[in-house]
């Protein structure tokens, strides 16, 4: 990116937030902070009235660009941003993100628009599926409590003894993973932080209470923390070449850290709480994969593999 395109980034930047800090700039345009420094003083030096407070960071005092029109790589970017939300969102958040991305492209060039009709069928994304919803208009509710700090009161779905709660929460966030939304909330039921499955909700209802931030961790910092207290198990393991094209996907739903390649094998580290589940995955690629370690877990698939031999035998037998 040339220095006049920074500038007008950064200046399009500004006007994201309340305050943007240099070293966020700095990261999102991958230079330095000397360099944001001084494009920060030449748009000041054109009359862009900067406002900066030690140790915060840089705003904007009362002064906005025109529209300003996108290329069409942004507009195609949206496009897919599009498809992503379809798939992975509920009917609140799709149904918005469509009225944006139609005033979007009511300001896009004639061509521009073109594009993207002729773009749109050729981008699809598959959701994997999963178990329906109680409601699929929860996400949009939520993230309105979250920005106004409401405490909320869910009706929920219990899924370890699949029975019904009352819970009133303060939510911290959303979190999705697992193929599905999840709301970390602070429960006053439990009065500790709590992972509620969002198509678990049965009912959300605003108890008119807002509560203070101060002392609720915020999500990255809850994501850590569980991170650090969990019992997470380090696994190594060596795969042979020509497997490791089969799995650049699937990897990660295993607690994949890092890799190395050593000569005709690449080796991968895990951190995972469910080694078990992993050497049931592992098993699918028979001898082109070795557990180095721990060996708790190259016994496990040991006795894995004796079980489903014993079970085919048996089978094989029973047949005759």
């Amino acid at each position: 990116m040339n220095r006049i395109d920074r500038l007008t980034a950064i200046l399009i930047h500004l006007q994201t937030k309340r305050v943007v800090k240099a070293q966020e700039l700095a990261k999102r345009f991958q230079t330095s902070l000397r360099t944001i420094y001084r494009d920060i003083r030449s748009l000041e030096e054109a009359g862009v009235p900067i406002g900066a407070e030690a140790g915060i960071g840089y705003f904007l005092e009362d002064y906005h660009l025109p529209p300003v029109m996108l290329t069409r790589e942004e507009a195609s970017a949206l496009l897919f941003g599009a498809k992503v939300i379809e798939k992975f969102s509920d009917e609140s958040i799709r149904t918005e993100f469509e009225s944006a991305l139609y005033k979007i492209k009511s300001v896009l060039k004639r061509k521009d628009q073109e594009h993207l009709e002729d773009l749109e069928p050729r981008v699809q994304v598959e959701k994997r599926p999963t178990t329906p919803p109680f409601s699929d208009m929860l996400l949009s509710e939520i993230q309105r409590a979250i920005g106004q700090r409401q405490v909320i009161l869910l009706d929920y779905r219990s899924a370890y003894n699949d029975q019904n709660t009352r819970r009133e929460v303060e939510p911290v966030g959303l979190y999705h993973y697992g193929a599905g939304w999840h709301l970390i909330a602070f429960c006053r039921l439990r009065q500790d932080y709590r992972d509620f499955r969002v198509d678990r909700i049965r009912k959300l209802d605003y108890t008119g209470h807002t509560y203070s931030s101060q002392n609720l961790l915020s999500l990255p910092a809850y994501l850590e923390q569980i991170q650090q207290t969990q019992n997470l198990v380090e696994v190594i393991v060596r795969f042979d070449k020509k497997v490791v094209r089969h799995i650049q996907e699937s990897k990660y739903q295993y607690g994949y850290v890092s890799e190395e390649t050593q000569g005709e094998f690449v080796r991968m580290k895990f951190m995972t709480l469910y080694a078990q589940g992993l050497g049931r995955w592992l098993l699918m690629f028979g001898k082109w994969v070795q557990v180095e370690t721990p060996d708790s877990l190259r016994e496990a698939i040991k006795e894995l593999v004796l079980e489903l031999q014993e079970y085919y035998l048996n089978r094989d037998l029973a047949d005759f």
